[in-house]
C-alpha cells in the first residue's frame, strides 16, 4: 500500500511540473487588441463513438472546454459517460477530467490529463451474477500532431491497473476537435 501511494504521488508532480514550467508562457505578452471577454478563449469539443455487433453495443460521450491562455498553454475541463453491453457483462462509466496542453511549436501538442470514473459492472458467469463498483483514476500523458481543429496523436496511462481499467490498454490513439 505504502509503494502504491508513493508511486500515485509521483505520477501526480508530473503535470504539476510541465504547469509550474510553462508558467512563463502563461503571461507572457501577446500583441493583438484585448479580448472582451473570458469566453472568446474558450474552445468546445471532445469525443463520442459507438460500436455494434451481435449481442454487443457500446456507446462513449466525452464533451470538453479548453480555456487558451495563449497560443502556447490552454488548459480545461471534460466530462464522461460510458455503456457497454453483450451476454456476459454490463458495464457503465461516468466521470470527468482536468486536461492540460501545451505546444511549443504550432504541429505538436504535449498534454496531460487527469481522469476519474465511477465504475459499475455486472457479469453473468455460468448462471450465476456478480456485480462490483468502483472509482478509477487514469493519468495520461500524451503527443499529438495538430493541425487547425484537429489533434491527432497517442497517449499513455501512467496508472493503468489492467484488472480495474476501463480502457483495454495504457496506450491509447486519440483524435481531437475543439472550435
Amino acid at each position: 500500500m505504502k509503494n502504491f501511494l508513493f508511486s500515485n504521488k509521483k505520477a501526480l508532480l508530473i503535470p504539476i511540473l510541465i504547469f509550474y514550467f510553462s508558467h512563463s508562457y502563461l503571461f507572457a505578452q501577446e500583441t493583438g487588441a484585448p479580448k472582451e471577454t473570458f469566453f472568446e478563449d474558450v474552445r468546445f469539443g471532445g469525443s463520442i463513438g459507438a460500436s455494434f455487433s451481435n449481442g454487443y453495443f457500446s456507446g462513449y460521450v466525452a464533451p470538453k472546454a479548453i480555456y487558451d491562455f495563449n497560443r502556447y498553454t490552454s488548459a480545461g475541463i471534460g466530462l464522461a459517460g460510458s455503456y457497454r453491453n453483450s451476454s456476459r457483462y454490463s458495464t457503465s462509466t461516468v466521470g470527468g477530467s482536468v486536461i492540460g496542453l501545451l505546444k511549443p511549436l504550432q504541429v505538436l501538442q504535449l498534454s496531460a490529463e487527469f481522469e476519474e470514473h465511477y465504475v459499475t459492472r455486472d457479469f453473468k458467469l455460468d448462471g450465476a451474477n456478480s456485480s462490483d463498483s468502483y472509482w478509477y483514476p487514469a493519468l495520461f500523458f500524451g503527443l499529438g500532431y495538430t493541425t487547425g481543429p484537429v489533434t491527432v496523436g497517442i497517449r499513455y496511462d501512467v496508472l493503468y491497473d489492467s484488472e480495474k481499467s476501463i480502457y483495454a490498454n495504457a496506450f491509447m490513439p486519440f483524435v481531437s476537435f475543439y472550435f
